[in-house]
């Protein structure tokens, strides 16, 4: 897979376009994307998700993605290095930078957009207005300073958005969408996908809830669980370099036999076999 590298601290790539030109790849680098109009739909680590204008990703360097251009699109792409965010403007810590490492460490690719709110929303993409304007006057007095400082709040503001996201804010919507966003946001944790926990986050008897997915989606809500998993597990053996015991214990399997065992059931390939035939 392609590896995309960063050769400054920091760049802006702001363009429009009605098809996505870049084939799945990784960086060196994070990026924090804008969606400023358009709609189509982003792949990220095997989970896709529509997008749409003002949507806001944050991705670091192992996450890998491609785009699915359904309106012609403008993209606004940060560009970034630790660089910039562990010696910024050499100002004290005060908190903000663990905070900051804290984000750029969190797996937020199963959520897709960070940011629900629209007024939140408006915040990043008027910083970010901010932020391609002073960009243009690079050599400009302390222009290093604002832009660290510009980068920092759209950061914080991830950050406030990221931590935020709980499961209580699912339980007043008993929609099948919510129980699917449900699962897809802890699809790495299968102590909260169990029928019994599913039905006390959604308020419905665990017998209940059950019937009530199948009639909705077609699907049994453990076929689904399990389904969207293996989609994942796929993308992960043909893109990443994880070993199987890594992949194993990523998606909450008590040992390599038993994921392998369940992979081979879904697909009737090992693991193994599916990595090698690319």
């Amino acid at each position: 897979m392609k590896r995309y590298i960063l050769h400054t601290p920091f760049n802006i790539y702001h363009f429009e376009a009605t098809t996505w030109q870049h084939a799945v790849h990784k960086h060196t680098y994070f990026e924090i994307i804008f969606i400023i109009r358009g709609n189509g739909i982003h792949t990220i680590n095997g989970n896709t998700y529509d997008y749409t204008e003002g949507d806001v990703f944050l991705l670091g360097p192992e996450d890998y993605h491609d785009f699915v251009i359904r309106e012609p699109t403008e993209f606004c792409f940060i560009r970034f290095n630790e660089s910039v965010y562990r010696h910024s403007s050499g100002e004290k810590d005060n908190g903000w930078q663990s905070i900051v490492k804290t984000l750029l460490s969190t797996s937020s690719q199963s959520r897709g957009t960070l940011v629900a709110d629209k007024q939140e929303k408006q915040k990043l993409h008027n910083l970010l207005a901010v932020l391609e304007e002073e960009n243009k006057r690079d050599q400009a007095p302390y222009f290093t300073i604002i832009r660290d400082s510009l980068l920092r709040s759209m950061l914080m503001i991830l950050a406030r958005n990221l931590f935020s996201q709980t499961p209580a804010r699912t339980q007043t919507n008993d929609s099948a969408e919510a129980i699917l966003m449900y699962i897809r946001q802890h699809i790495y944790q299968p102590d909260k996908l169990t029928i019994d926990h599913l039905a006390d986050v959604f308020h419905y008897a665990p017998a209940y809830i059950s019937l009530f997915f199948k009639k909705q989606t077609g699907e049994s809500l453990k076929q689904y669980i399990v389904k969207h998993k293996i989609k994942l597990i796929e993308a992960r053996l043909l893109y990443s370099p994880l070993t199987l015991a890594e992949i194993a214990d990523e998606f909450g399997y008590t040992d390599e036999s038993h994921f392998c065992k369940q992979f081979r059931k879904y697909t009737g390939q090992t693991p193994g076999s599916f990595r090698k035939r690319t």
